[in-house]
Order: C-alpha cells, then sequence, then structure tokens
C-alpha cells in the first residue's frame, strides 16, 4: 500500500484517436506492466468518442468527467504521437478542456512520445513539455521516445525487444518513485501538521 494506507492511482492520458494507433499499444504496455502490481490503479483517458469542444466554445459533461479523473490522480502520464515536428492536436485539445486553472496544476506528470522515424518524438516532447509546464503540471525529467514505432510491434501488436519494452515501462517507475519520495510524504506532513494525523505516542 501506499504511505496513505490507498492504492496508488495513476492515469495515461492517450493523446490519439487513431484506430489500433502505436500510441495506443505503447500504453498498453504500461498497463500491462502495472497489473502487476496490487496497490496501483491505472486508468487511461481515450478521447475517441469524447465530446470535447475547442477552447472559446464552452465545456462539456466530458470535459469535466475528464478533469475529475485527473484532479483524483496522484501522477499523469501524458502520451503523444509526433505529427509534423510536434504533438498531436489532440493531447492538446484534452490539455484545452482541463479547466483554469487546469486539473494538471501541481501534478506529477511523465511523457511518453511515440514517433515512425529514427530519432523518434523528441520535438513532440519538448513542446509538451513546454506546455504542461506553462499549465502548472510539474513535469518529471527522463521522458521516453519510442522511434520506429512501425516496426515495433508484430502484427498481433506483441513488443519483444526487452530494452525498448523496459524503456517504457520506466515512465511508470519513476513516477511512483516520485510520489512516493516528495507527493506523499508532504501530504502526510501537511495531515499532521493540520492535526488530521496523530502518531499514537503523541495522543493524550
Amino acid at each position: 500500500m501506499s504511505p496513505l494506507d490507498r492504492p496508488l492511482r495513476l492515469v495515461a492520458v492517450l493523446g490519439s484517436v487513431q484506430s489500433s494507433s502505436n500510441t495506443a499499444r505503447v500504453v498498453d504496455v504500461v498497463r500491462e506492466y502495472l497489473q502487476e502490481r496490487d496497490n496501483v490503479i491505472f486508468d487511461v483517458i481515450d478521447p475517441t468518442g469524447l465530446d470535447l469542444r475547442l477552447p472559446g466554445l464552452g465545456s462539456t459533461a466530458d470535459a469535466r468527467s475528464i478533469q475529475a479523473t485527473i484532479k483524483e490522480a496522484d501522477g499523469v502520464i501524458l502520451t503523444t504521437p509526433e505529427y509534423h515536428g510536434s504533438y498531436s492536436s489532440t493531447i492538446k485539445l484534452i490539455i484545452d478542456n482541463l479547466g483554469f486553472p487546469s486539473a494538471l496544476k501541481g501534478k506529477p506528470v511523465a511523457l511518453l512520445g511515440v514517433a515512425g522515424g529514427r530519432i523518434g518524438a523528441i520535438k513532440a516532447l519538448e513542446h509538451l513539455r513546454s506546455v504542461a509546464s506553462h499549465v502548472g503540471s510539474i513535469v518529471l525529467p527522463g521522458p521516453v521516445s519510442v522511434a520506429n514505432v512501425r516496426t515495433a510491434f508484430d502484427e498481433d501488436g506483441v513488443l519483444s525487444d526487452a530494452e525498448l519494452k523496459g524503456q517504457i515501462q520506466s515512465v511508470a517507475d519513476r513516477l511512483i518513485d516520485f510520489i512516493n519520495d516528495h507527493i506523499y510524504p508532504a501530504i502526510a506532513l501537511e495531515a499532521l501538521v493540520r492535526g488530521k494525523m496523530v502518531p499514537e505516542d503523541l495522543l493524550p
């Protein structure tokens, strides 16, 4: 269990609506990895079919729902394919629908990008880091970029490259480690100061 005696909740935001997208396959690698842990709840926000409007056109029930999901999360993984040297319009639309202040404000965020080229999603992740930082999230160092993603998975969607699989899984590991090392201690200390948690040896 976490230091707060409850499962740690992580949310991945899928930055693609393409059917059978490689971005979704990479997120599935993280999902399968975290299924082995009984102290982690892992959710995926899939924008496919969601009613998300362009900025200035008002909020929707779907927008409010994803805001609530992210606010309840201990940490977030933002994922994106690289399109024309930047992140996808899908991930930007989701971020634009997270309210103001953003539901990402104060949240630890890990970045995961995929690209068909051999240099990976470096530019997309640089741009996404800037946006995520601007809305107030705590962007972790060490984003993971999956290059040559079209050939990384076989016809059944299986990733056989153990090294690449480990790199993708490390996104979750670093996020969990950061939460356990920095976020939970701060929450516990604040609760103690406010009198919500009192050690037994200090009780009258």
